[in-house]
């Protein structure tokens, strides 16, 4: 896409999407109730998802499903624990493991948090249904220039962090 496009885009459009981004942003940000009185962070929402689809995972195998560090997950489980929502125990197999369940409230959290998203997701899932492949098309190209675009700036930011640190 060249900058003429860009230029020619109606400014409706733009303000739409930027606001769009803005509210995501500010969205992701909020803390939530899923099916206890406890609040939970985006992180802990995560993690939480993982323990429920994947009972019994090992710390580094979710810090590698979530790609951050295995310091950041500990990190978050503390919260968990501190909430009451999930536990560790020892691997029986292996004692240097600590392998991660949910607790009944954990567990209710995370079906909380799975009725949510099939709420949620499910005008989403009839709208694409009913797309067009020539929308869909229009659609896939739309958002791989987004991640090309993203992924510039975040070149830029990195250039411009090691700079300034020099």
């Amino acid at each position: 896409m060249n900058d003429e496009h860009i230029t020619n885009l109606p400014r409706h459009l733009v303000e739409k999407f930027m606001g769009i981004v803005r509210r995501t942003a500010e969205l992701e940000n909020r803390p939530w109730h899923f099916g206890t009185t406890e609040t939970l962070y985006r992180s802990e929402i995560f993690l939480l998802e993982l323990i429920g689809d994947q009972e019994g995972i090992g710390v580094t195998e979710a810090a590698n499903l979530l790609g951050i560090t295995k310091g950041a997950v500990s990190q978050t489980l503390k919260k968990l624990d501190a909430k009451g929502l999930m536990e560790k125990l020892s691997d029986p197999i292996n004692s240097l493991k600590a392998c991660l369940y949910l607790t009944n409230k954990g567990k209710s959290a995370f079906y909380a948090h799975k009725h949510w998203h099939e709420t949620m997701d499910g005008g989403f899932k009839d709208y694409f249904s009913r797309l067009s492949q020539e929308n869909i098309s229009f659609l896939e190209d739309f958002l791989n220039q987004l991640d090309a675009f993203l992924d510039k700036w975040q070149e830029n930011l990195d250039e411009r962090t090691k700079k300034s640190n020099c």
